[in-house]
Order: structure tokens, then sequence, then C-alpha cells
């Protein structure tokens, strides 16, 4: 059974139709707040000779991309620490970068727990407040189709670390902490005030587009020409004989944002207009229909 359909199992048993998205919205008396959680494990998500000082900046960022992707602003954090006995000598480095994370994003930590554990993880609960909750399943036909920035550096960056290289050009070092250090964009009054659904790309373009299709029952165009890339990445693909727009399809960890308007926005540096939303199902690459690559937790390649 794959992740995906474990999610279904246990949304069956729960019998919760607000399960489903990557945050939950919960109402406060004349606010509403929205609530999420992620994890980084060790072996999983990062690997033990990754370069440990951005560690807890990424696992705040993560959750605040779930969060600015609904339209919200983080407010509140609560750490799990998962801590081997061999490196407990880590934590100074990792509620640093965590607390720069913090004073970046104005949120702030209120709490947490810290268990002995075989391999090092953080886990994140982050509370968020919102004038309109965004999900996945509103998006309509005639809606425009937007990205708030470049895609597939974070898997060049990631593949450049696993090569455990002694020297990286500038334009690698780039890649690699934008790997290591993902900078969530939060326009979350754009988000909220224009959006109709939306998703952070975390597990990648070709994935992650499908939550808005199949939730909001419609088909997706997108063209290949409007999704954008950066020049390292560009530079990464030449120098090492990689197709760049396939990393910037399928790489996952970018934290962009993918939504849908009713409006066609103006398109600047944080927005790009990639395509549009089409009665039918499914989702197309230039008139293409395109697999769901999802990444998946438990899959056994």
């Amino acid at each position: 059974m794959n992740e995906f359909k474990l999610i279904d199992k246990i949304k069956t048993i729960l019998k919760n139709r607000v399960i489903g998205d990557d945050t939950a919205p919960i109402i406060v008396g004349n606010k509403t707040l929205i609530v999420t959680n992620d994890i980084l494990l060790e072996g999983q998500h990062f690997l033990d000779y990754f370069p440990i000082d951005n560690l807890g900046w990424k696992a705040i960022s993560v959750n605040v991309s779930d969060i600015a992707a609904s339209g919200g602003k983080p407010k509140y954090a609560l750490i799990s620490l998962l801590l081997p006995k061999s490196k407990t000598h880590l934590v100074k480095k990792i509620y640093r970068s965590i607390d720069k994370a913090c004073r970046y994003y104005h949120c702030q930590v209120i709490g947490g727990n810290i268990t002995q554990s075989g391999k090092l993880g953080i886990d994140v609960f982050m509370i968020g407040e919102t004038k309109k909750f965004v999900g996945r399943r509103n998006a309509k036909p005639g809606d425009f189709v937007y990205l708030t920035g470049p895609i597939g550096n974070s898997k060049a960056g990631l593949e450049l670390l696993m090569m455990k290289k002694n020297h990286y050009e500038v334009f690698e070092k780039k890649l690699i902490e934008r790997h290591l250090k993902p900078t969530i964009n939060i326009n979350s009054s754009e988000i909220s005030q224009n959006s109709t659904a939306s998703v952070d790309i975390s597990d990648g373009l070709s994935s992650d587009i499908f939550h808005i299709a199949n939730m909001s029952n419609v088909r997706i165009d997108i063209n290949s020409n409007k999704i954008p890339t950066t020049k390292e990445l560009k530079m990464f693909g030449k120098k090492y004989k990689k197709n760049s727009f396939d990393y910037g399809l399928i790489g996952g960890e970018d934290y962009q944002i993918l939504f849908t308007s009713r409006k066609k926005l103006k398109e600047n540096r944080n927005l790009y207009l990639i395509g549009k939303v089409n009665p039918g199902k499914n989702v197309y690459l230039d008139g293409k229909k395109i697999k769901n690559k999802s990444f998946d937790h438990f899959s056994s390649s």
C-alpha cells in the first residue's frame, strides 16, 4: 500500500472531510487559524554527512510553505526533536537555525518535546492565521494557473551534495543552498485574496499539480515554455548533461506555491502564469497528458 492509499484509508477510518490538504482550518471566534505539521528525518529527508547548520531553518520553512500556500502567515511552532545520544552536541546549531528562521518569518517557538532516538529528526507542528483559508478543491474551468518562482533547483542541489565533491563552483553552491536552506516567499494576501485553489511544490510540479486537478475535478493545461527555471539550473544541466526542464517538472522540495485564480494577475519575478484550468480531468503539458509522478515515502524503488 503506497503513501496516498494509506492516507485514503486513514480518511475513511476518521470520517473527517477536512483531511486532504496539507493544512487544516480552525475557526476560533472571528479568526481563522490554520495548522500543519511536517518532519525531517535522517536517512529519509537528509543524510548524516549533510551540513547541519541550516537543518532547523529548513524544518521551519517546510511548514511555513504549507501555511503560506493556504493563504496564511505563520504564528507559532511546537518542536519535537528526535535526538541520538551521539548527536547531543548538535542541539545548539539546530536551535540557532530554528531561531533564525522564526525571526525571518516572524513566528515563534512556544514549546515542544525531546526524545532519544536512533536517528536525528525534527517534527514541527505549526499554527498560522489567515483571512481566508485556501485549499485544493475550488479550481474552476477558466481559472489561470500561477507559480510563485523557479523550480528544479533543489533536486539539482541534492544531487550535487550526494556527489561529495571537494570543490563546488559558485553556481553549484547556490543550488546546494536552495536545497539546504529554502526561503519561502510569504505572499499570503495575494493567495487568500486571489486564489481559488493552492498547493506548495514539495513533491514536484508533475505530482503536486494533480492534487488540485483531482480534488477540484478539473483538467489543467500547462505550457513548458512558461515554467520558470534559473540560469544556475541550466548551467547544471549543461555541465552534467541533464535535462534541466525535467528537474523543474519532477524535482521536489522547491517550496514554491502553485495556485489557480479567476483573475489574470500581473506577472513579475515572484509570479508566473504557466497555464489554464479547463473542463475535464488530468493534467496536460503542451497538449499531452502527463503521468502523476508523486513522491511516495513507501515506494520500494
